[in-house]
């Protein structure tokens, strides 16, 4: 049996794809496609897939020209593809004529005619060109958002709304439209991305979807669950998408891993622990860390467990000095108590979780999840990791898994941000339900339901 291997995006899927498909078969008698991901993607140029791995893997399989799909996720991959299946025959289209020469020492190389007339590029060129809207402060985490996004094809930053006119960063100075005036911002633009204090995001977020303007807002998006079921209403009612910025969830690794888990690597779960603290400087106007960290703890537990806890309970350490207003029924509160540590518990109808966040108090950033073969340990910090193990009680059937990480997860979640408002459909990595979850503890902890502070 002669086997044939070759390698491609194939975003949407067309006759010349089809075409080459077929010829790489014809060399051979069984064939091999190689879907490279969208992290892998990365490394050769900006990233322009329209569609998800997923629907990649879906369009080929449907072709019925493979006898085998996988996945090309690293560089070096080609060679132990070709070594772990016994391949004879490496097949590209002839653009690449002579990238892959150092395959020959390992199997035959051929180089075949492209279809004239025919690439995704093309079928992409009609898309919607994205104008983007920045709402915000100076900071490490806008300018993370702006660098990332300039990978991403189909996106363009037009402006930025932000009160700190008179003292620009550089990464601001290159967009066209400066201004302290929201509403003239969102009249320019088709897309906000809003990272301002948690207080005002729930009026922000409310006036770009009134002006038919898709929103990405960090988390969490609002403090108040009513307060989010409100605006997703909204969104839905006018056909925008409106996203939750959790980089963890666009991570490579944390996909990887979650997939795993729930295929049953470590059987049944039975607890997760999740930790993210930074030694941060608290003031009085700090935000607290449950606020600050809590969503990307949560994100895990959520992910994993699911959303129908039984109980919770809520210890915290409040920063010294500091006041807090009543939540009530007002929108308006611009002020709550400040954390400087807090540990939630939740219980699970079959499983247990705890949650560690802390601003000013250092632990251990890890996740460890537990389960009834063995356990996941995920090193800090675990929230932006390329790495976890899965342990076992003999130790040698541990195994390591490692995956690239590009952009935290940003340039990821972008994307899938840019595809959704394309095709008028949110499919992001964070489901509303999860979001609405992570917006309920924390308004619970500032109503304070379930919560116990230890020290005053």
């Amino acid at each position: 049996m002669i086997k044939v291997i070759t390698y491609g995006t194939y975003d949407c899927l067309h006759y010349g794809h089809i075409r080459l498909l077929q010829h790489a078969k014809a060399l051979g008698d069984f064939l091999i496609v190689g879907i490279t991901s969208e992290d892998f993607d990365v490394n050769r140029g900006k990233i322009n897939v329209k569609q998800s791995l997923t629907d990649r893997i879906a369009a080929v399989k449907e072709t019925g020209i493979a006898d085998l799909i996988v996945v090309e996720e690293y560089q070096g991959q080609k060679i132990d593809d070709i070594q772990r299946y016994g391949v004879d025959i490496f097949t590209v289209g002839s653009d690449w004529e002579g990238h892959f020469d150092y395959l020959n020492e390992y199997c035959q190389v051929v180089y075949l005619p492209r279809t004239k007339g025919v690439s995704s590029t093309e079928l992409r060129s009609d898309e919607q060109h994205i104008r983007m809207g920045v709402v915000g402060e100076s900071s490490s985490v806008i300018e993370k958002f702006l660098r990332e996004g300039g990978y991403v094809n189909g996106l363009e930053f037009t402006g930025v709304c932000t009160s700190s006119i008179s003292e620009l960063p550089d990464y601001f100075k290159n967009l066209d439209l400066i201004t302290n005036n929201y509403d003239e911002l969102l009249a320019n633009v088709e897309a906000v991305y809003i990272q301002s204090s948690p207080y005002e995001r729930y009026a922000l977020i409310q006036r770009a979807l009134e002006y038919n303007v898709h929103v990405i807002c960090e988390s969490p998006i609002t403090l108040a669950q009513a307060d989010y079921l409100e605006l997703l209403a909204l969104a839905e009612s006018k056909n925008l998408v409106l996203m939750e910025s959790l980089k963890t969830a666009y991570t490579v690794a944390f996909q990887r891993m979650v997939v795993m888990l729930k295929s049953g690597l470590i059987g049944r779960i039975a607890s997760v622990d999740a930790a993210v603290t930074s030694l941060a400087k608290l003031d009085g106007n700090s935000v607290g860390s449950l606020c600050d960290w809590g969503p990307q703890a949560l994100l895990a537990i959520f992910k994993l467990l699911g959303t129908a806890y039984e109980s919770k309970s809520i210890k915290t350490m409040f920063y010294k000095g500091d006041t807090v207003d009543d939540i009530g029924e007002e929108k308006s509160v611009k002020r709550y108590k400040i954390d400087s540590f807090t540990k939630i518990d939740f219980i699970y109808p079959e499983a247990v979780a705890s949650l560690r966040v802390g601003k000013g108090v250092k632990s251990e950033g890890e996740l460890i999840i537990s389960g009834t073969k063995g356990y996941i340990f995920v090193p800090a910090p675990w929230w932006k990791t390329d790495y976890f193990e899965a342990r076992f009680e003999d130790p040698r059937d541990n195994r390591k898994f490692f995956y690239q990480l590009k952009g935290e997860g940003i340039r990821n979640m972008i994307v899938q941000f840019v595809r959704s408002v394309s095709e008028k459909r949110d499919e992001g990595n964070v489901l509303p339900e999860i979001t609405s979850a992570i917006t309920k503890v924390i308004q619970d902890f500032y109503q304070g339901i379930d919560v116990i502070e230890i020290c005053k």
